[in-house]
C-alpha cells in the first residue's frame, strides 16, 4: 500500500471517528438548542433554535404560542437549517405554522423602587400564562439560560408553589452561571429573590378553585 493511499484512509478514519460525530452533535443541538419540558403538555423553554429545529419543535409539541424573550431581538432572524444558512423571520415561521408569536422584553427597575414596584415584565408574563388559550407554550431567548430562566423560575413559584430556593436552585442548575446567580444580578433580585407570588398589577389576585392544571407532584426535584 503506498504512503498516499495509507494517509488518505487515515483521513477518512479521522473524518469518520472524529469530525460526523462533531457535526451530527451541532445539527442535533442547532435544531433542539436546550429544549426542556417544564410541564408535560403544556410549558416548555428553550434557546433559539433553527427555523427547521423549531418547526419540528412546533409539530411534535402540538404548541400553540412561542414567547420570544429576547429585547435586544425582538423577531428574530432564524437560520432555516443547519445545512442552510438563509435566514426567516420567527414572527413569519409561526404564521406560516399557524401559531402565536409573543414579544415579551425583561425589564429591570432601579433597586430603590423594589420595595413597593416590580418589573412591567412580570406582570405581563403572569397576564399572559392565566390565559388557557395560550397553551401549550415555548419560552425561549437566545441561550435559554437567563431571560428564560427567570421568567421558568417565576411559573414555578407562581403556578406550581415552588420556594424561591427550590426555584433558584433549578436555574442555576439549568446552566445560569454559578458566579452571576447572586444577589447582584438584577435580574436574580427582581425576577427570583423578591419576587412575591399572589400579585397582579400590585394587587392580590382573588384565585378560583385549585382544579390542579398548573400542579406537578408534590415532591418535584428542581
Amino acid at each position: 500500500m503506498s504512503r498516499v493511499i495509507r494517509w488518505a484512509l487515515i483521513a477518512c478514519i479521522a473524518c469518520i471517528v472524529f469530525v460526523l460525530p462533531v457535526v451530527y452533535y451541532r445539527k442535533v443541538y442547532d435544531d433542539g438548542k436546550r429544549l426542556r419540558v417544564m410541564v408535560p403538555g403544556r410549558l416548555y423553554r428553550s434557546g433559539q433554535m433553527t427555523a427547521e429545529g423549531l418547526a419540528d419543535t412546533v409539530r411534535r409539541l402540538h404548541l400553540n404560542s412561542i414567547i420570544n424573550v429576547q429585547d435586544d431581538f425582538p423577531d428574530p432572524d432564524l437560520e432555516r437549517s443547519f445545512w442552510d444558512s438563509r435566514t426567516i423571520k420567527e414572527s413569519e415561521l409561526c404564521r406560516q405554522l399557524g401559531v402565536r408569536f409573543i414579544q415579551l422584553a425583561p425589564d429591570l427597575i432601579s433597586r430603590r423602587e423594589l420595595s413597593e414596584h416590580r418589573p412591567a415584565t412580570i406582570d405581563q408574563f403572569l397576564d399572559l400564562m392565566d390565559d388557557e388559550s395560550i397553551y401549550p407554550v415555548l419560552i425561549h431567548c437566545k441561550a435559554g439560560l437567563h431571560r428564560t430562566g427567570v421568567l421558568a423560575a417565576i411559573y414555578r413559584m407562581e403556578y406550581q408553589g415552588w420556594s424561591h430556593d427550590e426555584a433558584y436552585r433549578e436555574l442555576r442548575a439549568h446552566g445560569f452561571g454559578e458566579w452571576v446567580s447572586t444577589s447582584s444580578n438584577d435580574y436574580i433580585m427582581q425576577y427570583v429573590l423578591t419576587y412575591r407570588p399572589g400579585f397582579r398589577h400590585g394587587q392580590p389576585k382573588s384565585r378560583p378553585a385549585d382544579t390542579g392544571t398548573h400542579r406537578t407532584a408534590a415532591n418535584h426535584q428542581p
